[in-house]
């Protein structure tokens, strides 16, 4: 028996993952799909579908989430901009998804132009969690792949607590967890780490990123590239 918590942290929201990725005629479709939520940014160039990979779907609310990346068609400043975003449906039972809704935005600070990445991150806002007195966070999808070898397993924490993991399959993951939690003392942010099969952390990288001056408006329309390294 255990008595009440102070922090009543949310943990392990998501379904585990039930695919690792999609194949056929349904990744034909959702690669469709991701591909029209891309062509209507203004980045220069559209994305390559041949070039598209998927990520381990996550399920929450009744809704699953597909994150997808790609690299563009074109190179600009001699760099190949990378699309990302997700894929997402209502999961009734085991019937074919209906209407799908893609999420994409671009960047052009990759993994290929930063050899000493040791993973690469995107994150995006889906939803709120909210607890008594105000307080709260953000319900975020975050999917990568380990930049280093060995890594077979990622962690979600808050403060040191592990609040989502996950296999690495095929070199991606897929976590979903409660960020910038508010109202519990210092406010918490994810930090994402890959663990060996020794159980050791061969890296980690936080999703707090400092504010370097003003923010776009629509900025938190859209997901956020994660990818850097570690935090200091």
């Amino acid at each position: 028996m255990s008595p009440p918590v102070a922090r009543p942290l949310p943990r392990f929201i998501a379904d585990t993952a039930q695919e690792s990725r999609p194949y056929g005629r349904w990744e034909e479709r959702l690669g469709e799909t991701f591909a029209t939520a891309c062509a209507e940014l203004d980045a220069g160039t559209s994305v390559d579908t041949e070039t598209v990979r998927f990520y381990p779907e996550r399920t929450w609310g009744g809704r699953t989430y597909i994150p997808a990346a790609g690299l563009g068609a074109e190179m600009l400043d001699g760099v190949y901009p990378e699309f990302f975003g997700h894929v997402s449906f209502p999961r009734v039972g085991e019937a074919e998804p209906g209407e799908l809704i893609a999420v994409a935005d671009f960047t052009d600070v990759t993994a290929a132009e930063n050899p000493d990445w040791k993973v690469d991150l995107n994150d995006d806002v889906v939803g709120e969690w909210r607890a008594d007195g105000g307080r709260g966070g953000d319900v975020t999808l975050i999917w990568g792949s380990p930049l280093v070898r060995g890594a077979l397993a990622a962690t979600a924490e808050l403060d040191g607590e592990v609040v989502d993991q996950a296999a690495v399959n095929d070199g991606r993951f897929t976590l979903f967890a409660v960020d910038a939690v508010q109202g519990f003392g210092d406010e918490l942010y994810l930090e994402v780490k890959l663990w060996d099969r020794r159980l050791r952390v061969i890296a980690s990288e936080s999703l707090y990123a400092e504010d370097d001056g003003e923010e776009d408006e629509d900025e938190d329309e859209a997901p956020t590239n994660g990818a850097g390294p570690p935090a200091a």
